[in-house]
């Protein structure tokens, strides 16, 4: 019965209903009212920095040269009424209703660990290598894009590190084994399939987190769902470099800086979160540079007009031709 409480307790939480109901009525309008409103849309990048916007694109867009031709592509009418992933769809409409829906996309939706052979939509991608087919919107939103206010300061946080996550993959289970019983950590499997019961413990709200100074950020099948949130809050987010991306831009992160870095076996883990319980103004300072990155997401005007310009690139990189407003 508690656990049922906490669930539904949750301050910081994107509201659902909302999400699907704004969704739903957009797949009911006509596509030509958005598409009017391109244009205006696409003017007011004078409206802000132009380099850092063109920067974003591309960085979500390497997409460059002679236009590719698209195989097997969909039309975007036909992302409309999923039956499934349906968040995936609604982002990428969210985005593609102020295009004409004749045009064709292809697209990778789930978690995508590897580089699509032709140009794809997809929410994540492999950092390392050559990913341009991959190119990055940002979908699913709802639950990766979560920020937090949070009042208390580092310096007044508990000197653990939290973890509550689904232990569904090896590298997972792999840090549970090595630091469970740790006295520095409070980690715990919430999965409900229970393959570990001897490394269950009851979910924590956000807030419950946020009492503590260092908050674990593991990648599940790609990106670590709970660094966008973190990264907003007072908490340090404790990881390994990444070796995913999405629309954060995990791959821009620098470690140390923007976050405590631990290596990929985690064996100086200990010696990570003794430093920085010693060191609380280099804490503190990683914490500020967080939030300097976090803060750019949390413009919606610029981050509509970002997911707009890269569309529009996409489609003139896949010989679409050159559409409204270009």
């Amino acid at each position: 019965m508690l656990e049922s409480i906490k669930r539904l307790s949750f301050k910081h939480k994107n509201n659902k209903f909302k999400y699907y109901l704004s969704s739903y009525l957009r797949m009911l309008t006509p596509g030509w009212v958005y598409q009017c409103q391109l244009p205006s849309w696409l003017k007011r990048l004078d409206n802000y920095d132009k380099a850092y916007i063109r920067q974003r694109v591309d960085y979500y867009n390497k997409l460059s040269g002679a236009p590719v031709q698209l195989d097997n592509a969909t039309p975007l009418s036909g992302l409309k009424w999923p039956k499934k992933l349906k968040a995936y769809h609604f982002d990428t409409l969210e985005v593609g209703m102020y295009f004409p829906l004749n045009k064709l996309v292809c697209y990778r939706f789930g978690d995508v660990t590897q580089v699509p052979e032709q140009p794809s939509l997809v929410k994540s991608r492999p950092i390392k290598g050559d990913n341009t087919n991959a190119v990055v919107l940002k979908i699913n939103k709802s639950r990766h894009f979560l920020f937090v206010n949070d009042p208390l300061p580092f310096n007044k946080k508990e000197a653990i590190m939290i973890g509550r996550f689904n232990i569904n993959q090896e590298h997972r289970a792999a840090f549970m084994e090595q630091y469970f019983h740790h006295p520095l950590c409070d980690i715990g499997d919430v999965s409900t399939r229970k393959l570990y019961p001897q490394w269950q413990k009851p979910r924590l709200t956000i807030d419950e987190h946020l009492n503590y100074k260092f908050i674990l950020c593991l990648e599940g099948n790609d990106v670590a769902s709970n660094l966008k949130w973190v990264m907003s809050s007072n908490s340090l987010a404790v990881m390994p470099e990444p070796t995913y991306e999405t629309w954060f831009m995990e791959g821009t992160l620098i470690p140390n800086y923007h976050y405590v870095a631990i290596k990929a076996d985690y064996s100086d883990l200990e010696e990570r979160l003794m430093y920085y319980m010693t060191h609380e103004k280099e804490a503190e300072a990683i914490v500020q540079h967080a939030h300097d990155f976090v803060k750019p997401f949390m413009n919606n005007q610029q981050e509509k007009l970002i997911s707009l310009l890269v569309m529009q690139k996409y489609l003139v990189q896949t010989g679409q031709g050159k559409v409204a407003g270009k």
